[in-house]
């Protein structure tokens, strides 16, 4: 079996610490076996670990999150970018044909697509395992696995089984998309599961549906027509039309903690960062990027989050309106983002119509670098502030220490590596309307 795992969320529900840049499987808030925390994708590549599943993964990211989903997996797991976002189906399809091009899948075999971005117990995990078989006793064209409802819930989708039918799976009756309270209390009374986003099928399966839809079963020319493909979802686009489906039962913890209020609730700690909760603060959680003190005092069930890109206050159960406002009102570039590399954040900027000024904190990696480059139409001068490394201009190397300053002209070539965590303010002055914020991996 080939374990596909889809990343690539916007995450504008957990803003302002994810956006289109980092998004919600890349945050290191949950507490790890060690003590310390982890990310929700570094959680999933311990599980697959665990559920013997190493041999089997392959991680489709949007070409944006590339690097940084290699860092994330510390580059345990081959990972491919998708050059546009067109939905889990396009992207289950990309990454099947990836494996089925390069000889990696035949036709018979078995592929498990899945979120990376979910939060979920081992025992889930270790259901993968038992996909092929369940495929083969059942007869299905498609496996799909669903979870108890904890609650009723308009968040996620849900799968209708029909009753009986053995302990391992049942047969699928139909689908609801994210309904109303009302409905979901009536779905959950029909024994319905969440759906987790998880399938399994034959390649052939797969490759059946390509040719119905007109698409190529060649990775090359599937790529070749990727730009003009509509946004399909897996479920709509295959799911909701199978009729020889089956789901299997998930019965422990499972959830994608996709909000402020399902994310607080498996942190170790009221405060992370700089600040402090007073007086009576009831299920309230402070989640502080900033460096600065951000205190809470006598106000129960909210959530404060701060990072670069903003603050946000909300009662735990309203965070999410937080989507909505953010697709009502246009959102500014990026003042924060990560890379393979490391993180950047803008800390000023400032144009008087002609020339705009950039100042950005640059934060790299032991042993990582920013790759040579020009800038053709900008200048800048890096000041070291911690760590030490290596700078080369035109070709020629200089060590780099805190308290260095090197100033590269327009069409200078430059790159910077680090040897242990460098942090660098970067001043960039460049023509109005080029700045080239966002670095690359």
């Amino acid at each position: 079996m080939h374990t596909i795992l889809l990343s690539g969320g916007s995450g504008m529900r957990l803003w302002p610490l994810s956006g289109s840049i980092r998004s919600k499987m890349f945050l290191p808030l949950l507490p790890a076996p060690d003590g310390g925390t982890e990310s929700m994708i570094g959680r999933v590549c311990r599980q697959l670990s665990q559920a013997g599943l190493d041999e089997s993964v392959l991680f489709v990211a949007h070409q944006d999150q590339l690097a940084i989903t290699r860092r994330y997996t510390g580059n345990k797991f081959p990972v491919i970018g998708e050059p546009y976002k067109r939905g889990t189906f396009t992207a289950a399809a990309y990454g099947a044909l990836h494996l089925y091009s390069a000889g990696k899948a035949r036709p018979e075999d078995i592929i498990c697509v899945a979120p990376a971005d979910m939060y979920a117990d081992e025992d889930f995990f270790r259901l993968f395992p038992q996909f092929p078989d369940i495929l083969a006793s059942s007869q299905a064209e498609l496996l799909l696995l669903g979870t108890q409802p904890a609650y009723p819930s308009d968040q996620y989708g849900y799968i209708v089984p029909a009753q009986g039918g053995t302990e391992a799976y049942a047969q699928v009756l139909s689908f609801a998309e994210k309904p109303d309270i009302a409905k979901a209390r009536e779905l959950m009374k029909e024994h319905a599961l969440w759906n987790c986003g998880v399938f399994a099928f034959r390649l052939s399966f797969l490759l059946s549906h390509l040719q119905k839809v007109g698409l190529p079963a060649d990775h090359a020319a599937f790529v070749a027509q990727y730009a003009g493909l509509p946004v399909r979802s897996f479920d709509k686009e295959v799911a909701e039309h199978s009729t020889k489906a089956v789901v299997v039962r998930h019965k422990g913890e499972w959830s994608d903690l996709g909000s402020w209020d399902t994310l607080a609730a498996r942190l170790d700690s009221p405060l992370t960062g700089e600040g402090g909760l007073w007086g009576e603060c009831r299920d309230t959680h402070i989640v502080n990027e900033l460096k600065v003190p951000l205190h809470v005092i006598g106000v129960s069930g909210i959530v404060a989050i701060a990072s670069p890109e903003g603050i946000l206050i909300a009662a735990r159960k309203e965070a999410n309106m937080i989507k909505d406002i953010l697709q009502e009102h246009s959102v500014q570039e990026p003042r924060y983002g990560e890379t393979g590399w490391g993180s950047y954040t803008l800390l000023d900027q400032a144009t008087n119509g002609i020339r705009l000024v950039l100042t950005m904190m640059l934060t790299l990696l032991p042993e990582h670098d920013i790759p040579e480059m020009d800038c053709k139409h900008s200048a800048k001068t890096w000041m070291i502030v911690s760590g030490h490394g290596e700078v080369t201009v035109n070709g020629a190397a200089a060590a780099a220490s805190a308290g260095g300053i090197f100033t590269i002209a327009r069409g200078d070539r430059h790159a910077v590596r680090a040897v242990s965590t460098m942090k660098l303010i970067e001043v960039r002055i460049s023509e109005a309307g080029d700045d080239g914020r966002v670095y690359g991996s």
